[in-house]
């Protein structure tokens, strides 16, 4: 990943000057030399695989240790992760290729299991249906003639099963929409009660999944310029400036803001991707998270009719969500003084790609900091502006955006945002239908009613990596004796000592949080230094126990896990979702290994179920979850004290 910026950023702050890197910090993303010498590894290494497939091609990230003790001048080892897929044989390989010797140093083949759906296989779809006689009789059946702007969508199948198709195949079942010109919203006319069952290797419709034809929906969906006719004239221009450029300051992959530095990327699988945060307090530098990226996201859709009773996307692990990010726009997607950072990924073929400003680093204005007047001695008010720095990177999925945004406070508070936008997924419905599990949006257009779980892998380490984890509410106490008034509030905290009690649930009334806390570090008043997650207040997986869904997707049933650190387990639902029974965190947990004073990771699951509404269509304004992580006696006292005072505009004080 390479950076580039609208306007150079000033130097580091005068704390810690920051030595020129002239070598990779552990956790850079392989370069496109390093992607096409391990490509080239694997070809030359293992021959018997004719036309091998590359759906991940990343880094293999190195110890830890290699991590924490990074100088900033050494060299570290690299290796590149790869997994082929043999079309051939149907059969998934894990290498790693150690990129010093070109050397290829394990190649393992993992039965059982189907690698992520490929950007290649979803761009043949519509070429399959236009060329299967069954699927266009029963296209024509149902109106569509014209074929040629026909738009074929992707729906992974998890472990239902297709009548008269047997197991093991690599398959998925597709939906059609029909656009009346290349640019049209097909999401507007679905094709209703259609489904192709695909064999991606094959490249054939399978089967067809078939009920009465419904009549297409009659109106358009577009939001174009063109299409929405007369646009509001009171909206004036609102710049942004910094006239003597940001305050951060970028090396490589790593940026340092005030007393912040961490380390960011884009991963294939997970996308944008944060490690390495640390803050420099008091003359050292101080860990908080090792690594945070998004491990899974599930998306379900609750209708039960037989076009839809399947529809569910795991987007990391199924869909690769990392190689959708997009590149993104000064003055559309980043407004500001901007520094963008490009990612270089690799496609199926294993040719490296560079998506143009994939990241987007910059400065806002966040209000007020802090701020008192003391009224009775005080001429004017003691006030300080809050500041946060943006890393930010937008992922499309099909009909979704997501975009994903880390906040850095000057309090020392860290915040994640998703903003979810895009189109809703839609349905037809016949005319004068009421849909159940929906929301009319347009006449005879149904919106499903679903949810967007994220599970966010929460690789803590406070001051170091011995930590433990205590969940905290804050209970009001009965009356009785030292409470004769029923005022008395404590917070209770209590251990999670093992995984076998890491399941945790969310609890409003008690303002329930997670706090990590290192019991060898203790701050000025004999306190354990810890951060807290306070989490978004939201829902869990709706999809019953017993089902399909809720079997793959257990991480999305609890919002909190917590379980020992273990290098292999980065994935909330395992390495291999696509057409698999389940795996991830529920079997993790079942080690029972123990929590206390030791390596953690927080897993949280947060998200939102979606009961749409006319105003989202045809293009959903943003919705939001997230969570905070924020320092509970981290710090000595406040630590923005000394973040210097605003300067008064027109000549007053601050009052």
């Amino acid at each position: 990943m390479t950076p580039d910026t609208v306007r150079s950023a000033e130097p580091p702050t005068k704390q810690e000057s920051a030595p020129v890197v002239d070598v990779h910090h552990p956790y850079d993303p392989l370069s496109p030399d390093e992607i096409v010498a391990a490509v080239a590894a694997i070809r030359s290494s293992h021959p018997e695989v004719a036309a091998p497939r590359f759906p991940i091609v990343r880094l293999s990230y190195p110890d830890k240790q290699v991590v924490r003790s990074w100088d900033r001048v050494s060299p570290t080892p690299r290796a590149a992760f790869v997994v082929v897929y043999d079309r051939a044989r149907g059969a998934t390989y894990e290498s790693e290729v150690d990129l010093a010797t070109g050397e290829v140093v394990r190649w393992a083949h993992v039965p059982g299991v189907q690698p992520p759906i490929m950007i290649e296989e979803i761009m043949d779809l519509e070429n399959i249906v236009r060329s299967d006689a069954a699927s266009v009789e029963a296209l024509v059946r149902r109106g569509v003639t014209d074929l040629d702007l026909l738009q074929v969508d992707p729906w992974s199948t998890g472990t239902l099963p297709v009548d008269g198709v047997p197991a093991g195949r690599r398959v998925i079942r597709a939906s059609a929409y029909v656009r009346e010109f290349a640019e049209d919203n097909g999401y507007a006319r679905p094709v209703g009660n259609l489904v192709f069952v695909i064999d991606c290797d094959a490249k054939e419709v399978v089967a067809l999944e078939e009920g009465d034809p419904i009549p297409l929906p009659p109106e358009s969906g577009n939001y174009d310029l063109a299409s929405v006719g007369p646009l509001r004239d009171d909206v004036r221009p609102l710049e942004i400036t910094q006239p003597e450029g940001p305050s951060f300051h970028v090396t490589g992959n790593v940026i340092e803001w005030q007393r912040w530095r961490m380390h960011v990327h884009v991963d294939a699988v997970e996308g944008l991707v944060l490690s390495d945060v640390s803050y420099h307090d008091q003359g050292r530098r101080r860990s908080i998270l090792h690594r945070a990226a998004i491990s899974e996201m599930v998306v379900p859709y609750g209708d039960t009719s037989m076009d839809f009773f399947f529809r569910n996307v795991f987007d990391a692990g199924e869909y690769n969500l990392g190689k959708t990010v997009g590149s993104l726009s000064l003055g559309c997607d980043c407004l500001g003084e901007i520094r963008y950072f490009d990612a270089v990924l690799a496609d199926e073929s294993g040719t490296p790609q560079t998506i143009r400003n994939a990241i987007c680093l910059h400065e806002e204005d966040y209000g007020i900091l802090w701020k008192h007047w003391n009224f009775r001695y005080q001429e004017a008010a003691e006030v300080r502006r809050s500041r946060r720095l943006v890393v930010s990177a937008i992922h499309t999925i099909g009909n979704y955006e997501y975009g994903f945004f880390w906040y850095f406070y000057q309090d020392g508070t860290i915040q994640f945002e998703a903003k979810l936008t895009g189109i809703v997924q839609t349905r037809a419905v016949a005319p004068g239908e009421t849909p159940l599990f929906g929301t009319l949006v347009a006449p005879q257009l149904d919106a499903p009613n679903h949810q967007h779980m994220f599970n966010m892998r929460l690789d803590l380490e406070v001051d170091g990596p011995h930590n433990t984890v205590y969940e905290v509410d804050a209970v009001g106490l009965p009356i009785g004796p030292g409470n004769e008034y029923g005022n008395a509030i404590v917070a209770r905290p209590v251990a999670i000592t093992n995984e076998r009690e890491s399941r945790r649930e969310l609890n409003a009334a008690t303002a329930r949080t997670w706090k990590v806390v290192n019991p060898g570090v203790l701050n000025r008043l004999g306190q354990p230094v810890g951060y807290k997650l306070v989490p978004f207040v939201g829902p869990t997986l709706l999809a019953h126990p017993d089902s399909d869904l809720a079997k793959r997707a257990e991480f999305a049933r609890h919002p909190v896990w917590v379980t020992r650190y273990h290098p292999e387990e980065l994935h909330a639902a395992g390495d291999y979702p696509n057409q698999h029974p389940g795996d991830g965190i529920g079997r993790w947990v079942e080690a029972e290994r123990d929590l206390l004073d030791t390596d953690v990771v927080l897993w949280h699951t947060f998200g939102t179920s979606h009961l749409p509404r006319p105003e989202d269509w045809p293009i959903m304004p943003c919705d939001y979850v997230g969570f905070h992580l924020k320092p509970v006696g981290f710090f000595d006292r406040n630590p923005s004290l000394d973040v210097p005072p605003p300067a008064p505009k027109g000549g007053a004080a601050c009052h």
